[in-house]
């Protein structure tokens, strides 16, 4: 089963879903990308999801353009803009989705606050890649 993520900087969302998945199924083939990708993964991100006991601090922001010669069982974007402008893969793609959650890059607030968010959109992730997966452990 291959996978693609993608989200617009491929920094935050993409990567925690990244993460999730690779935990849940070592199998899986799972990778990220952004349709404008930052140049490294938020450390907010790697900070929340490492308290949870998942490291990502060694994934790295990837463009959705290496990829889209492969092919894939699913594409699933998590952000809105990622969803609108999406490329047209070449490979055979068999499933889309997307599966959309607020950036955190977006809060504001102390440190807390803004943590804060990253948890709860951490948990967000968490609790609708394990449904994801749920259905498709079996396929």
């Amino acid at each position: 089963m291959k996978i693609l993520i993608l989200c617009t900087g491929n920094s935050c969302r993409s990567q925690m879903a990244e993460g999730f998945l690779k935990q849940l199924d070592s199998s899986l083939e799972v990778f990220s990308a952004g349709t404008n990708p930052a140049s490294e993964v938020n450390p907010n991100a790697v900070l929340v999801m490492k308290e949870i006991g998942i490291d990502i601090s060694k994934q790295y922001p990837k463009l959705v353009d290496n990829f889209i010669n492969e092919e894939f069982d699913y594409v699933i974007t998590v952000c809105d803009n990622a969803k609108e402008t999406c490329p047209v893969f070449t490979g055979k793609v068999r499933n889309r989705l997307h599966i959309p959650f607020d950036d955190p890059a977006d809060a504001t607030g102390s440190a807390d606050e803004v943590l804060a968010v990253y948890r709860r959109v951490r948990d967000e992730i968490k609790s609708e890649f394990s449904k994801f997966y749920n259905l498709i452990k079996n396929k």
